[in-house]
């Protein structure tokens, strides 16, 4: 064989082996930085050199960042950075041409960066990664004796940069894809929450309006009990269809108006005085003791606090026993004002105190019992937003109490 064929050939054997064992390579990866590490590591090997380094084009494109090295400080690599256009790399990536060097000590186009560079490298090959038009980084080998590298090393170190642009774009459209979907994730799951505090916030004054239809038709004349049943039939159904209508709704309602707080000092009293007087149908059929002693004032919006009582009371009222005793109390402690809402109803087990704040998790009650699931959820949102902390401990008569606490503000 003609020795000019014998050396194509092997260089074309060298290539094609270095190709096949860096394909393999990435196939097999478990991490990227393993998967960047064992490429510069067998393109030192394919390309007979004592350094490989890849560096990465960044996301503004000003300049590259050192993405994967060997024979150097490895605690460079996402550190070391060099201006497109700057040194032998990026004049690489600036021409979309390799460059090389043969002799990097006193060449004037070399930008040298501590730690990366060493006086012992005497040349240096770099050749741009590239995705159609668009340059996405630089891949150098350098060695420590002078080398004029020849046109078959510089083709088969950019076969090496084409396979590894591949690579790094397929890396980059999968970051891109996942935080994409991070961010539809995290604005679904705010929505979803959302409209599930506003859903219970609008339904509390529905079951409000339904204790009212009951009440009135108890206290109606007994003469004209059909009559009455009819019309609180119809009532009812119109309550419970604008219930279903209130989902709908809330679809069009904008999610970032949905939590906002208006934080001053107030007067905790007089909201709970008023919440449990617009409440009294609600609770007709419960036993309701109120205990106080003087007057606090808290940091938060009495409207929001109402909003939590509202959820908490109507929550107590759902599974107190009829005739039972519902507490509420205020006072002050640690620096702060605490509101609790007591029953006599079955408790929460310990295990479950944290859990039944989360959204759409209740107590098996059976399945008569009303309720999606949301309105702890929705009471501790509302007490955050405020600054503020809402728990369950266990009642000293029995059963359990939640317990809303904001910052007092000092006399």
């Amino acid at each position: 064989m003609n020795p000019s064929r014998a050396a194509i050939a092997t260089s074309d054997s060298t290539e094609l082996g270095a190709l096949r064992e860096i394909v393999q390579l990435a196939a097999g990866a478990s991490t990227w930085d393993e998967l960047m590490q064992l490429i510069v590591d067998r393109s030192t090997r394919a390309m007979s050199a004592e350094v490989c380094s890849l560096y990465l084009l960044d996301r503004d494109g000003a300049g590259l960042t050192l993405a994967a090295t060997n024979g150097v400080d490895r605690e460079h690599i996402g550190v070391a950075r060099l201006e497109h256009g700057e040194g032998i790399t990026g004049l690489a990536a600036s021409q979309r041409a390799p460059v090389i060097s043969i002799d990097l000590p006193n060449d004037p186009r070399c930008a040298w960066i501590r730690g990366v560079d060493h006086e012992r490298f005497m040349s240096i090959l770099a050749v741009p990664l590239e995705i159609g038009e668009r340059v996405v980084g630089v891949l150098n080998v350098k060695t420590e004796a002078r080398r004029d590298f020849s046109q078959a090393e510089v083709q088969r170190l950019a076969t090496i940069a084409s396979l590894l642009a591949g690579v790094v774009e397929r890396r980059r459209l999968h970051l891109e894809t996942e935080a994409q979907l991070d961010g539809l994730r995290s604005v679904d799951q705010a929505r979803a929450e959302l409209i599930a505090v506003v859903t219970h916030q609008l339904r509390t004054p529905l079951a409000v309006v339904r204790a009212y239809l009951d009440l009135l038709t108890e206290t109606a004349d007994p003469s004209r009990a059909g009559e009455v049943a009819g019309w609180h039939e119809a009532a009812t159904g119109e309550v419970l269809r604008l219930n279903d209508l209130v989902d709908a709704i809330l679809e069009t309602v904008r999610a970032d108006r949905l939590l906002t707080v208006a934080i001053h000092g107030f007067d905790v009293g007089p909201v709970i005085d008023e919440v449990l007087t617009r409440l009294a149908p609600l609770l007709r059929r419960h036993q309701l003791d109120r205990f106080a002693t003087g007057s606090r004032t808290a940091l938060g919006d009495p409207a929001r606090l109402a909003q939590v009582l509202e959820l908490l009371l109507e929550n107590a009222a759902k599974y107190a026993p009829p005739g039972s005793e519902i507490v509420v109390a205020d006072w002050s402690a640690d620096g702060e004002v605490r509101v609790a809402v007591g029953d006599d109803g079955p408790g929460v087990p310990p295990e479950m105190r944290e859990s039944v704040f989360e959204p759409f998790v209740r107590l098996e009650m059976g399945a008569d019992t009303p309720g999606a699931g949301v309105g702890l959820f929705a009471a501790r949102r509302l007490v955050g937003a405020m600054g503020g902390r809402l728990w369950i401990e266990d009642k000293p008569a029995g059963g359990s109490q939640f317990v809303t606490a904001l910052p007092e503000v000092a006399p």
